[in-house]
């Protein structure tokens, strides 16, 4: 028999420099890591900025594949966390089990989560509250396309089964949706929803965010350069 095993959250000790500045306190959002442009390398990263961070498992199947000592089966989970709020993120995870695979997928998706900026784009609405999306918005992944496209309150998400969980756990909750391709695809169809959503002004990381400090000249033509120096 199996002994089972101790589930107790164990205390976090940081590896990288972003996880020690978190843990310093030097480092209180998530909107600042994506600023610096670091890379989120530890989960526990995530749980302290983002501690309402929740998820969702979107496929649990199995997998094989040959080995020297014959067929080797894991498990595969595909997993969205968001905290309903702008947060989101997709991931992918394996493992000899069930429970493996889907934290493996939890832990993959927190090393990815970005933040959408929210909103109201209906002109049938106007209120200005952050229900729905800013404009209409097209993400692409494999074959499988997804359009996003805002609408008024009180409408509710009309999409798809997964679609409308990654809608729902970034805070959306008004829109309507039109997918085309090979919708059964759960993981292209969830990237291609994220991919749609960071079209309308996410937290892009690195030099996105250096703002120009001085206009640059504008760069004239050689026959008018050489016309100016005569």
């Amino acid at each position: 028999m199996r002994e089972r095993r101790d589930e107790t959250p164990r205390a976090w000790t940081p590896r990288t420099d972003l996880g020690r500045k978190v843990a310093a306190g030097e480092v209180t959002s998530m909107e600042q890591v994506l600023k610096s442009g670091a890379k989120v390398l530890e989960p526990e990263i995530v749980d302290v900025l983002l501690p309402d961070l929740k998820d969702e498992v979107l496929e649990v199947s199995s997998t094989q594949r040959m080995t020297a000592c014959g067929r080797k089966m894991q498990m595969r989970a595909i997993a969205v966390v968001g905290n309903r709020n702008g947060a989101i993120a997709v991931g992918v995870g394996k493992g000899r089990e069930t429970r493996e695979a889907v934290a493996e997928a939890i832990r993959d998706a927190k090393k990815h989560v970005t933040i959408i900026q929210l909103g109201c784009g209906s002109w049938e609405c106007g209120c200005g509250t952050p229900h729905s999306i800013l404009q209409e918005a097209n993400g692409k992944s494999g074959t499988t396309q997804i359009t996003l496209k805002p609408a008024p309150r009180g409408i509710g998400i009309v999409a798809g089964k997964v679609t409308r969980k990654v809608l729902e756990l970034v805070g959306v909750k008004d829109a309507w949706t039109f997918a085309k391709g090979r919708t059964r695809n759960k993981l292209n169809t969830s990237i291609a929803t994220i991919k749609a959503l960071e079209t309308l002004g996410h937290l892009k990381k690195g030099k996105a965010w250096q703002e120009p400090t001085e206009e640059q000249p504008v760069e004239q033509p050689a026959a008018e350069t050489e016309a100016a120096a005569q």
